[in-house]
């Protein structure tokens, strides 16, 4: 087993818990279908959110999918003029069997734009 790194993005279409929560959580799942992991094969995950996102912290998506002894950390995301708007971004460190070329990173929607050498 190797330690990896799992990137991923999502734009909110609005700043509100729930939405953050669906969104963010939709994210999350997908890495985890995406690279064939579970749980228990998550070291760490980091959260960052755009300046813009107040209604809650992204990280709190992961613990109502059950991620509850996993350390998670929120932190806000540089605000650079003309960036994409409401995005919240996943670094997340997992034990896996996967070379880093076979981790599937993934940006959904809009939020493709910003990785197109990553993104997939």
């Amino acid at each position: 087993m190797a330690v990896r790194a799992v990137r991923g993005a999502v734009q909110l279409e609005r700043d509100e818990a729930g939405h953050m929560d669906e969104r963010v959580g939709a994210l999350l799942t997908a890495i985890l279908e995406r690279n064939s992991l579970v749980a228990d094969d998550l070291i760490s995950v980091w959260f960052t959110a755009t300046p813009d996102l107040h209604s809650d912290f992204p990280a709190a998506a992961a613990r109502g999918l059950g991620i509850v002894d996993v350390p998670l950390i929120c932190a806000q995301e540089l605000d650079i003029e003309g960036a994409m708007p409401r995005v919240v971004r996943i670094l997340a460190h997992v034990e896996t069997g996967l070379s880093k070329a076979g981790i599937s990173h993934v940006y959904l929607g809009a939020t493709g734009a910003l990785r197109k050498d990553i993104a997939q």
